[in-house]
């Protein structure tokens, strides 16, 4: 991906999303490049963190997502918010992030640059807006994948 790919891909996003969002909630690492793009043609200012942590180096964490930040339940009870993230693959770090905060009395919509259908571990589960769908692996403009220009 390029970031005239990433930026088409929020084009698209844009056109779908309603804009009556309170908060936004980005899922570190992976959506906080989405999430800038997004937040800034919305101007959404209020911006919330989740730091998850599904995988230790190529392993999955034993007993699933790990949470190391989270905003308070006081943050986004009776708030409408959009979470973003890259890519919804398996889905475990956006449906463990998405079912928290439905607990905390949130009302939650989930948008992604790439829906994996396929690769989802939640059969009729996916995300309530997503770019395009993918199957293979994608590599992001900011994965470390990509050497930095010089």
């Amino acid at each position: 991906m390029t970031w005239v790919d990433v930026e088409r891909l929020v084009g698209l996003l844009l056109d779908k999303l309603p804009t009556d969002y309170d908060n936004m909630l980005v899922i570190t690492r992976g959506g906080m490049a989405p999430a800038c793009l997004l937040s800034e043609r919305m101007n959404l200012r209020n911006i919330l963190c989740a730091a998850v942590k599904l995988y230790e180096g190529s392993s999955r964490a034993p007993g699933g997502p790990v949470f190391l930040q989270f905003p308070d339940d006081e943050q986004v009870r009776g708030r409408k918010i959009l979470v973003v993230d890259d890519v919804w693959d398996s889905g475990t770090t956006v449906v463990a992030v998405r079912d928290r905060l439905r607990r905390a009395a949130g009302a939650v919509d989930v948008c992604v640059l790439h829906f994996k259908p396929r690769r989802s571990m939640f059969p009729g589960d996916g995300p309530d807006y997503y770019g395009a769908e993918a199957d293979g692996w994608i590599v992001y403009p900011w994965d470390p994948e990509l050497p930095l220009p010089r």
